[in-house]
């Protein structure tokens, strides 16, 4: 892209502001679930990329992948697609339209919280000889150990994945039920808004969730201090289980207001949910929901 170039993205990440100070590249974040909202944005004559994830970090919204793409092509507009949350096992964009397809190796694919990489993937010749040259011209290429590692992840993805998502139903139905969780968040569940769109774009749901204990920051503090197996960490995609606050770590650049807009508040609580024994990922999550005391 070049200056005065505008891309159009789902949420907010932290680089997008300093590319827009120092680089003239503008962002317009815009809500791919509510219909209209994209092809709106689009009439920008200025627009380069639509740049999209899903499921989203961390509300785990669905974005309707080929009908944004089938938007974006009719204006010319390359459509990027985060897909780091499904996985390529779970969730093929490429196939769905998308120009370029981003993943952190260092999540899914790698699977063993060892690596720091990422990649980025199409099907355009024409594309692809860019990002080749472009490549080639700033360095940014991997170690061979980091290689070896991702290989060896590689090869147990499929297991591993099918593993997560069975854990994760199982963890999203305990919390759905729980009287202290006041609304979980996993696309596999048909309470989510967008499960019959995730059920016809991706052939699994993965292992992430989120939920909304009820009271606030205090609460959630008590819940996060009191897991042992869920291990209090911002990655994720990892064998092991982890948990985070979005508002006061992964997301805690994020100014207040627009995490308000995102439905990221002091209540949310987000999973990584591992291929431990799924019993065991149960109690603990029992041991730490019992450690909360709310409010009368």
């Amino acid at each position: 892209m070049s200056s005065q170039s505008t891309m159009f993205m789902e949420e907010p990440i932290d680089t997008s502001r300093e590319l827009q100070q120092n680089f003239g590249v503008t962002f317009q974040f815009v809500d791919m679930t509510k219909e209209g909202e994209l092809e709106k944005a689009l009439e920008n004559p200025n627009t380069k990329i639509v740049w999209l994830e899903t499921p989203t970090n961390p509300t785990l919204k669905i974005i309707d992948i080929k009908a944004c793409a089938e938007k974006a092509r009719n204006k010319n507009v390359i459509t990027v697609v985060d897909n780091t949350f499904a996985s390529p096992y779970f969730q093929k964009p490429l196939d769905l339209g998308a120009d370029i397809v981003l993943h952190s190796i260092s999540k899914y694919i790698n699977g063993h919280s060892d690596v720091i990489m990422g990649c980025i993937v199409t099907n355009s010749d024409e594309l692809h000889s860019k990002l080749r040259f472009l490549q080639n011209a700033m360095g940014p290429i991997p170690s061979p150990f980091d290689c070896w590692l991702a290989m060896r992840g590689v090869k147990t993805l499929a297991i591993r994945m099918r593993e997560h998502e069975k854990n994760a139903i199982v963890v999203a139905q305990f919390l759905e039920k729980h009287p202290k969780v006041k609304a979980v968040t996993f696309p596999g569940l048909p309470s989510h808004p967008q499960h019959e769109l995730a059920k016809r774009q991706m052939s699994g749901f993965g292992g992430m969730i989120t939920f909304y204990l009820k009271g606030g920051l205090k609460e959630s503090r008590q819940f996060l201090e009191n897991t042992k197996l869920f291990i209090l960490a911002e990655s994720l995609g990892g064998v092991e289980s982890l948990v985070e606050h979005p508002a006061i770590m992964t997301h805690a650049s994020v100014p207040a207001e627009q995490r308000k807009v995102l439905g990221i508040d002091d209540s949310l609580i987000r999973l990584s949910v591992g291929i431990e024994d799924v019993e065991d990922l149960l109690a603990d999550l029992t041991k730490a929901l019992d450690a909360v005391t709310l409010d009368q």
